[in-house]
């Protein structure tokens, strides 16, 4: 049975939030009034063949999937046309993006969209549903996302010329690809408005989670964002994992996902707790380690980030830890509100024994070095053949690792989640060649930027939005 409010599936925060948000609500709020994570009120079991489906055509299980968790509030023509976009964004010459290393190892290809990054799956969802929401309402949105390279530009992408919507994304300077700014800040929006910090993705999350609270904004008007805090942009990254466990052949196959904000790896939660064909999840980490610490020591500790080759994981606060934490808990709201109230006062709490060892019974964790990286990037293509960007070779690090450990026996798929071409400097040094780049990514090169740059800052970040947002209108 689902639950079901009318035809509208319920969605509460993970910090107590009960007064039930339509999807429409969660998408638009981005967090919950008290600063929690939406999620469903129980989770919905299909009634339809979730493994028949997931074999047949990608949009049509989107559909599918986005209809379960209640988006036809947004009406049919919406549902569609959003799934439509992100089959566009999946597919590799017209087909799910698996690729055999051998055996029963897998690469799942998720940079073929338009920014050549898995984000871009998510974002080209969003963005309609997006629109659908506010053009039902009557009203205008301000997005703001942190973004420590692929999210920022998949929204500027997925986004850029909206009616409705204002977006302003905030990347710490200098820690990002010059790829990966470029794609940002070459796109010449007058709804879009580009920032770099002087600082790291964790104080980008703190500006980004300040101004969705910030009194001031919000009497200006609806503000929400789409980083992964965000359940529409999660819920766009489900359906791949249903798709290619279905095309792999195996049974309940393990995924290893390389992990920053943990986004990518709840998603995969997401498939395995509606019933799709999911086995053990495992999160990789690089450096930044604060989840692994978590899952195996019980500390969870907020660290100044370091900064790493794979970039989009230089995260020590992982956003979506709460919502694992929440389940994990037995969705123990006051339990998980306490707990992510403390981390935020202190940057340093203990889990009690009884929840990190339910944390391990959903996903395991593992921290590869930048030497590791390196090394894996030179023996994906010496023995396979692959040209694999720093995130990817993280997982496929993990992935090894495990499979000499006699982990992964029923199958392995790695989460390749950024085209190499994004990363040439350290895939160079690497390889000893740089890898040969799309015609999207080399036309980036000579074209105009536009940025703004600030301190680390929530008071200069609240003017710098008020300032655009006045402007716009």
């Amino acid at each position: 049975m689902l639950l079901r409010n009318g035809n509208k599936m319920n969605y509460i925060g993970t910090r107590g939030f009960k007064d039930q948000r339509s999807f429409a609500g969660a998408l638009l709020d981005g967090l919950a009034p008290d600063g929690g994570l939406y999620v469903p009120q129980a989770w919905p079991t299909p009634d339809f063949d979730l493994s028949g489906v997931s074999k047949g055509g990608y949009a049509d299980l989107t559909v599918k999937l986005l209809k379960l968790f209640g988006v036809d509030v947004l009406g049919d023509q919406a549902v569609k046309a959003a799934a439509q976009r992100t089959e566009d964004a999946f597919l590799r010459d017209g087909a799910v993006p698996l690729t055999r290393l051998e055996d029963d190892l897998y690469l799942l290809e998720l940079y073929h969209g338009p920014t050549h990054a898995f984000k871009d799956m998510a974002m080209q969802m969003m963005a309609p549903l997006t629109d659908a929401a506010l053009s039902q309402r009557g009203e205008k949105l301000t997005l703001v996302t942190a973004t420590s390279g692929d999210t920022g530009a998949a929204a500027v992408r997925a986004f850029a010329g909206s009616e409705h919507v204002k977006l302003i994304v905030f990347h710490p300077l200098g820690r990002v690809s010059p790829v990966q700014r470029l794609q940002m800040t070459t796109v010449q929006a007058d709804n879009v408005l580009n920032v770099g910090v002087n600082g790291d993705f964790d104080d980008c999350q703190k500006i980004v989670k300040a101004l969705l609270s910030e009194p001031s904004l919000k009497a200006q008007g609806l503000i929400s964002s789409v980083n992964s805090i965000n359940w529409g942009r999660l819920l766009g990254q489900v359906p791949y994992y249903l798709a290619a466990a279905a095309h792999s052949g195996l049974n309940t196959p393990e995924f290893i996902v390389p992990t920053g904000n943990f986004g990518d790896a709840f998603a995969g939660w997401v498939a395995r707790q509606i019933g799709g064909n999911v086995g053990h999840l495992h999160a990789a980490v690089n450096r930044n380690d604060a989840l692994n610490q978590a899952i195996n020591n019980g500390r969870y500790v907020r660290r100044q980030a370091v900064e790493t080759a794979s970039v989009s994981m230089d995260v020590q606060a992982p956003s979506n830890f709460e919502r694992l934490v929440f389940e994990a808990s037995g969705r123990d709201a006051d339990a998980t509100r306490n707990l992510f109230d403390a981390f935020g006062q202190s940057g340093e709490v203990a889990l009690s024994g009884n929840l990190q060892e339910a944390l391990k019974s959903e996903v395991s964790a593992s921290s590869v070095s930048e030497d590791e990286t390196k090394a894996t990037i030179k023996l994906a293509y010496e023995r396979w053949g692959q040209v694999i960007c720093p995130h990817t070779a993280v997982a496929l690090s993990a992935a090894l690792t495990r499979r000499e450990a006699g982990e992964g026996t029923g199958g392995q798929i790695v989460l390749a989640t950024a085209h190499a071409a994004k990363f040439p400097a350290f895939v160079t040094e690497a390889l000893g060649f740089e890898p040969k780049a799309p015609d999207a990514i080399t036309d980036l090169y000579g074209l105009t930027e536009t940025l703004t740059e600030m301190p680390a800052d929530i008071t200069a970040a609240v003017t710098t939005v008020k300032a655009f947002i006045e402007w716009i209108d």
